[in-house]
């Protein structure tokens, strides 16, 4: 109950335009409203809506598509969910194969997307699809903003191995969407989506990037707080927690930095790649300490898989960390590329229409 207060006090978008559901404050105003607030733990609901699609509404968005999804996005009256890998997308999202025709003022989409977060609680989705399969891969993508709701869209829930309930699959049998819900210009969807890839990778990179803390499991602190007695007689054990408090430092100052900049009024860019890369395998790290400094317990425990160990619960969560919003391979290629300025690895079909690519 108390969230839709938080959410019409304009403080969970707090640099946001009032129109959109903010305070429009600047930035030093904004760190002051999150110092206030900090002891009281308010967390941002709907943040694959805050974090992957308003981004995109910003920077390609009409004025008409931002007043009308924005302010029940920062209240989370509709919430949002990313439809883009699909069975033959994932690391190559552009070779996606979802089609949308053309249909009067409206699109017909139809296709297949996998791995979708939160999808079966989603009520709309921001999605990729092919509108000229002639073009390059890259050029052809339209970006579209997709009621759930609406007729011909099939939501089938996919089981952790820990028995959570995160992704989907979701088929698309001729869904209706609205020619006002294209984003950006028809074919330039690969460049929409930029804006909500990096915003993807700032939310997964975790505590101080204005995302998620974490995927799966806790952190350093539950390390330190659950096993100091161990620690203080085994040196081996106090080195390895050490270390990982020390990782987990790292990231937060790092993100930061990537905080520091979107609260400027910039998007997080390649450099939320970073932290990406970073927090899934330290994260990944943490979990599989946890469980072995909790040793048998681990291994067997009374009743059945839901009443495993939290430990145990978040290592095996933790282990699609370096996958999910990107995997750790082709975010490393992002920083090579937009960072360090290597060259673009060899692609013997750059540039040849999207239908002749072998797939």
């Amino acid at each position: 109950a108390w969230y839709p207060t938080f959410a019409d006090s304009g403080m969970a978008v707090a640099t946001w335009p009032v129109a959109y559901g903010g305070l429009d404050v600047g930035v030093e105003q904004a760190k002051l409203i999150e110092e206030v607030i900090a002891p009281f733990n308010l967390g941002r609901l709907n943040p694959l809506g805050l974090n992957n699609a308003a981004p995109p509404l910003f920077a390609f968005g009409t004025e008409e598509q931002r007043l009308r999804f924005l302010p029940p996005m920062v209240r989370n009256e509709e919430r949002w969910c990313q439809l883009f890998s699909e069975p033959g997308a994932g690391s190559d999202l552009a070779s996606l194969a979802m089609r949308a025709e053309r249909d009067g003022d409206q699109w017909m989409l139809s296709g297949q997307k996998v791995w979708s977060t939160w999808a079966h609680d989603s009520d709309f989705a921001i999605c990729l699809a092919r509108t000229d399969p002639d073009a390059p891969k890259r050029k052809g993508i339209s970006y579209f903003l997709v009621d759930l709701h609406s007729a011909g869209v099939e939501v089938r829930e996919l089981r952790h191995i820990g028995g959570e309930v995160d992704f989907n699959e979701v088929w698309f049998e001729e869904v209706r969407v609205p020619a006002f819900n294209l984003v950006g210009a028809v074919n330039d969807g690969w460049r929409v989506a930029g804006a909500t890839l990096a915003g993807e990778r700032q939310m997964v990179a975790g505590a101080g990037s204005g995302g998620v803390d974490r995927i799966g499991g806790s952190g350093a602190d539950r390390l330190v707080a659950s096993f100091a007695p161990r620690a203080q007689t085994d040196p081996v054990t106090r080195d390895r927690i050490v270390g990982l408090f020390i990782e987990e430092s790292i990231r937060q100052w790092t993100n930061q930095r990537v905080r520091a900049t979107v609260k400027a009024g910039g998007t997080p860019g390649p450099a939320a790649s970073i932290g990406k890369v970073h927090q899934g395998r330290l994260n990944q790290d943490l979990q599989l300490a946890a469980t072995d400094l909790l040793g048998l317990p681990a291994v067997a425990w009374e009743g059945d898989w839901l009443d495993m160990p939290y430990e145990l619960k978040g290592m095996l969560r933790s282990r699609a960390n370096t996958i999910e919003g990107g995997t750790t391979e082709i975010n490393k290629n992002v920083l090579g590329e937009k960072v360090l300025g290597l060259p673009r690895e060899p692609d013997p079909y750059h540039g040849a229409p999207w239908n002749e690519v072998p797939r």
